[in-house]
């Protein structure tokens, strides 16, 4: 009961309460923490699972910052999730790792124990620009597609932008992902940069030099083009790991970290398999028959990598 309580992201104080009407008269944080890791075993398990359900034809990369206490201070680490979209369409947590710094050492070493662990057929990975990350999937996934987030990159854009002027980029921007096929994509993409060309060249320029990661999308089905041109659904799960590890503020040790934040992916894990298919496998067959040998799959590049 305390463990499924701390997974749940009961606090101390409430579990004490709730025990003590059990007739528990005492619980400490020392004891909380004994009962709770009875999910280190399962947690362990999950992380370093086979990655046998693939290909992996398309995965979103995301990091999180985090507190722990380490040497007698408070400092930030980071929480590197990977998802990925099995060969049967559901959704996956496929790891999560704990590094000091968001760079590109961490997400290599990352990206590299998962392509140990049979992560492959990866055709587009998602992620916002962070060149570490960027750099790191080049490096491990050779072939793959790179989509800059089109979340991400609209907050990029508007801090380049005068501030008067960001509701009408803004708006330019969107009109590109409302097209209903690629060549209307790319069209309205060049009409977007003639507009801002006159009144606002930084803007055109910048928009200009993030043409190829920000439309990778458009080389897939326009079926699945929202499941893959930003991170949202992503975010929607580091929203409930806050949720979670917002109760506890700082944790002891990365141990204990890793302990919640890998518990709540693998209960989110567990119930991506049991709902329905996230991509349809007739969706999935085309995506991986996307580029033909004549027409390689586009390398990842850092390129526009400038906020």
């Amino acid at each position: 009961m305390v463990a499924t309580c701390y997974l749940l992201g009961v606090s101390t104080r409430r579990m004490e309460k709730l025990v003590d009407s059990l007739g528990i008269t005492s619980l400490s944080k020392s004891q909380v923490s004994v009962m709770a890791k009875d999910l280190d075993a399962q947690v362990e398990a999950f992380r370093s699972r086979p990655l046998d359900a693939g290909p992996y034809t398309f995965v979103a990369a995301d990091a999180l910052v985090l507190k722990v206490r380490e040497n007698g201070r408070v400092v930030n680490v980071h929480a590197l999730v990977v998802l990925g979209v099995n060969a049967e369409g559901y959704r996956e947590i496929l790891g999560l790792d704990v590094t000091s710094s968001e760079d590109g050492a961490g997400w290599l070493a990352f990206f590299r124990s998962l392509v140990a662990r049979g992560l492959s057929g990866v055709r587009l990975v998602t992620s916002d620009a962070h060149a570490g990350l960027v750099s790191a999937i080049g490096a491990t996934l050779p072939g793959a597609a790179w989509q800059r987030c089109r979340t991400h990159y609209s907050t990029n854009l508007m801090s380049q932008t005068p501030k008067n002027s960001c509701p009408w980029v803004r708006a330019l921007l969107h009109s590109v992902y409302d097209q209903p096929d690629a060549d209307s994509v790319h069209a309205q993409y060049d009409r977007v940069i003639d507009a801002l060309s006159e009144k606002l060249p930084r803007v055109a320029d910048h928009l200009d030099a993030a043409r190829a990661d920000l439309l990778a999308f458009t080389a897939f089905p326009k079926q699945i083009w929202r499941q893959i041109w930003s991170n949202n659904p992503q975010e929607r799960l580091n929203k409930e790991i806050r949720r979670r590890t917002d109760v506890v503020g700082i944790f002891p040790d990365r141990t204990a970290l890793i302990r919640l934040v890998g518990a709540v992916l693998a209960e989110q894990h567990d119930e991506w398999i049991e709902a329905r298919r996230y991509l349809g496998l007739d969706v999935l067959a085309r995506s991986r028959g996307t580029h033909t040998p004549s027409e390689p799959a586009e390398e990842v590049t850092p390129a526009a990598l400038t906020a």
